[in-house]
């Protein structure tokens, strides 16, 4: 594979995996404000730090992605890479879910679904490429807090969180 289809291979990844951030951030344009209201754990983190974390685990993912693809492109890895695209739209409803709509136990399941979906990409990444599904262990382990953290959040806020 030539050096500019790895360049603009490694651009179409990231880009595909900040759309997903784009279309979550679109429900939380309010979130900030959403979840101060809300009543939270005493270990849940200030607003601020999800911005931060999500950047980064989004740009892991998009390398992880990119990774799988340098090993046969689209074709040889379509199973795993279809895996990759459906649990990013899966993490984009999350958002909508959880900020857009406020519905506390949907966006309990969709996340249990995420982490379902990114442990299985997790495995068939790092059977393709390990670093690649090394990459996503940082976005497992934060979804394994964010879904502790839904779910005490949802059942402190029934009221709020239907």
């Amino acid at each position: 594979m030539s050096g500019m289809k790895q360049i603009i291979g490694l651009i179409g990844w990231l880009l595909l995996s900040f759309s997903a951030a784009a279309i979550g951030s679109i429900a939380s344009i309010q979130a900030a404000a959403f979840y101060r209201q809300l009543a939270q754990p005493t270990w849940a983190p200030p607003s601020a730090v999800f911005g931060p974390v999500w950047s980064l685990l989004y740009a892991l993912m998009g390398i992880a992605a990119w990774l799988v693809w340098r090993e046969g492109g689209g074709r040889r890895q379509r199973g795993v890479l279809a895996l990759f695209v459906l649990q990013l739209a899966i993490n984009a409803l999350w958002s909508w879910l959880f900020f857009g709509w406020h519905r506390g136990a949907l966006a309990f399941a969709d996340i249990v679904l995420l982490w379902l979906l990114i442990g299985a990409t997790a495995i068939g990444f790092w059977r393709v490429r390990p670093l690649a599904g090394a990459l996503l262990l940082p976005y497992l382990g934060w979804v394994s807090f964010a879904a502790a953290l839904n779910f005490v959040v949802w059942q402190l806020n029934p009221q709020i969180l239907g």
